[in-house]
């Protein structure tokens, strides 16, 4: 297929436009001189979350490739100065060549390494890791970053998938080291557990450069101390996105913490507003979407129901029984779920509400991604600046 009718804009469906928040450029971050500028590749990119990170660590992404519409139309609205291949990556590898770019970072899909998954070996999907290599091997870039689940850095069951991807790495003239990083860690407001693969020409020291990432971590925001900044939930720029309703369980399952079990039907959880988010899943959207107690939002010193009813079933389960929850719990929405991603402020989403959740749900949090690369800037590369 030709290339040029691939690499064409995309028609936009629904956006969503998240209100300004004074915080978003906080951070400070590193940046490479104009006249250095290093160009970039993103593989797998989804709604771009990455991609923004690498791009405020002063990166110049040239080329990108993400296979869902949906994630498309929105990579297109946000970064149209970067050219975007849509569809399987496999139709795209004549694409890339030698010097194309100076580093190629992704996030390939993981549901077959992941403990939320079938955790199989042989699912398709898994294959992708090796495919992110295909490129970096056309492209011989300096360096590369592969993020996946935790699991696929930390369980036994995947010991000789690292091996083996190590061992083609420095076939291919790499040295790599892998990362597990928490993005609650590094200012986002999520406990959020991801593997790090990062591949560099020149031999490095995995623990200096552990020490480097460490060198940007920075507490993050609490839930409440976020969505502060928010416009409220059901106002005209931060609606109720998520209709699914909740009710409670009959058969809960109970853990010692009112924020973990499941008190309710369906895989949606509570949130804890003192502290900061779970992980959240690509499959928000319906029952499986946060939940926030909309009464203890507007007022810290309100009755905590969910608390209150975790105590009660507690001591004895008896209690449990299948009704409408409160009509003060509702759904997680858009605009909250990005923020928590650490997306900017002013990024539109495009696509069906559960499209734009499941976007939201894949990406790689933006503050993260963006510490990542500067540490990578950092430790690799000469004639950094310091940036405000």
């Amino acid at each position: 297929m030709d290339l040029a009718k691939k690499i064409q804009a995309p028609q936009q469906m629904l956006l969503w436009d998240i209100t300004d928040n004074p915080d978003d450029t906080a951070h400070k971050h590193i940046a490479v001189s104009p006249a250095k500028q290093l160009r970039g590749i993103s593989l797998f990119t989804g709604a771009g979350g990455m991609d923004v990170g690498f791009a405020r660590a002063g990166i110049q992404v040239v080329r990108a490739n993400e296979m869902a519409s949906h994630a498309c139309d929105t990579y297109a609205a946000n970064h149209p100065d970067t050219e975007l291949l849509r569809g399987d990556i496999n139709e795209y590898m004549e694409a890339f060549s030698v010097s194309d770019a100076d580093i190629v970072f992704g996030g390939p899909p993981c549901q077959g390494f992941s403990v939320a998954g079938k955790m199989n070996p042989d699912d398709e999907r898994s294959q992708l890791i090796w495919t992110f290599l295909d490129v970096v091997a056309r492209v011989q870039p300096q360096t590369f970053v592969m993020e996946n689940v935790k699991a696929l850095g930390a369980l036994e069951k995947w010991r000789h998938i690292r091996e083996k991807f190590r061992e083609r790495t420095q076939e291919m003239g790499y040295h790599c080291e892998f990362f597990l990083l928490n993005a609650a860690d590094f200012g986002v407001s999520q406990n959020r557990e991801r593997v790090f693969f990062i591949g560099s020409r020149k031999p490095y020291n995995g623990v200096a450069f552990e020490k480097m990432l460490n060198s940007f971590k920075e507490k993050p925001r609490t839930l409440r101390q976020l969505f502060e900044t928010l416009p409220s939930a059901g106002s005209e720029e931060n609606p109720l996105t998520c209709t699914a309703k909740i009710s409670l369980a009959s058969n809960p399952v109970m853990r010692r913490s009112p924020y973990a079990g499941m008190l309710f039907n369906g895989m949606g959880r509570p949130l804890n507003l003192e502290a900061v988010s779970t992980t959240l899943p690509a499959s928000m959207g319906g029952n499986k979407t946060p939940i926030i107690d909309s009464n203890l939002l507007a007022d810290p010193s309100a009755h905590d129901w969910v608390s209150e009813y975790h105590a009660k079933l507690w001591k004895d389960t008896n209690n449990a029984h299948f009704a409408p929850a409160p009509e003060q719990l509702r759904r997680l929405t858009i605009v909250e779920s990005a923020a928590i991603q650490s997306f900017p402020s002013d990024y539109k989403f495009c696509g069906t509400k559960s499209a734009i959740y499941t976007q939201i749900g894949n990406a790689v949090p933006c503050k993260l991604a963006q510490c990542v690369a500067e540490a990578v800037l950092k430790y690799f590369y000469q004639e950094v600046t310091q940036c405000d």
